[in-house]
């Protein structure tokens, strides 16, 4: 049995509603009775998707892996019309673009528009025998053939847009590029819920990838940390591992990569010995080292 799967059930889901649904690949629980959370337990990912439903339209955030079909989980959760965008374009957050290019809007970024090609080859990586559990696959899933399919955008939005619901819900978009060029968070005004998508969540935060600029990083971290504090954000909500984080723990993170970036934190090597690690109270930092040295 895989390590990760071991921690599972993660302690913070215990407080939340389950919601069923047919799809078994999902656990989907109630955030809020308007916000849905919907987790992929069954890949060390633990990928998170997010469904905030209206009273005109749902915003459905990140379409998870491509693994199971996010779409009939939607539909079985609001059959409103549906607004589709990603926090930002790593394979695991567009597995199910394709299905809603209809309703899907992103920030104009050629990050955005990468070749194809390079999301295949991450999408086979994910299919490496330790990092998910083959008995919980969708049957007609073969990981053999496993694949991000192509998608296109339908429309550009901006930082400062407001995506509305309908009835004063509005939801914020904040551009916040570091982890990826193209990386957004959202603001629900209404619920003080702030979405970050992979800016943080409790566990390792991954800053090494080609993609990945520390100090846009840390600028928008402290952005958010403002927007957090402006708006009297109840939680962060992250797309990985845990979907209900408190905000002081966003307040730690950047303390954290502060003291990091000035060479206060020792740092430790990842197994494979490529990165560096840096160790604090329930999540880390896994940084090449070259982003310090600049």
């Amino acid at each position: 049995m895989s390590s990760w799967f071991d921690k599972l059930p993660r302690a913070q889901y215990s407080s939340l509603q389950r919601i069923t649904t047919s799809q078994s690949w999902f656990q989907v629980y109630a955030l809020r009775p308007s916000v849905f959370v919907i987790y992929e337990p069954y890949h060390c990912e633990e990928v998170i998707s997010y469904l905030i439903v209206g009273s005109e339209k749902s915003l459905l955030i990140d379409t998870g892996m491509g693994i199971g079909n996010i779409e009939i989980v939607i539909n079985e959760l609001s059959s409103l019309p549906l607004i589709v965008i990603n926090t930002h374009t790593h394979h695991d957050h567009i597995g199910d673009n394709w299905r809603f290019e209809q309703s899907l809007i992103g920030i104009q970024c050629e990050f955005s528009k990468k070749n194809d090609d390079d999301l295949i080859n991450e999408a086979q990586n994910e299919m490496e025998n330790d990092m998910f559990r083959e008995e919980y696959f969708p049957k007609d899933f073969d990981r053999k053939s496993y694949r991000i399919k192509q998608f296109q955008i339908m429309k550009y939005i901006s930082d400062g847009d407001t995506i509305d619901l309908g009835n004063e819900r509005k939801i914020i978009v904040i551009f916040t590029p570091g982890h990826t060029p193209d990386s957004l968070s959202l603001l629900d005004i209404q619920e003080r819920l702030l979405f970050v998508g992979d800016q943080f969540y409790l566990g390792p935060i991954f800053l090494y990838r080609p993609e990945t600029n520390l100090t846009d990083y840390i600028e928008s971290l402290e952005k958010l940390v403002c927007v957090m504090k402006n708006h009297k954000i109840d939680l962060i909500v992250p797309s990985h591992n845990t979907p209900n984080v408190d905000p002081h723990f966003f307040i730690m993170a950047l303390d954290a990569i502060r003291k990091v970036v000035a060479g206060k934190v020792i740092a430790k090597k990842t197994d494979d010995d490529l990165y560096n690690k840096y160790d604090f109270d329930d999540f880390s930092f896994v940084i090449d080292s070259k982003f310090l040295n600049k």
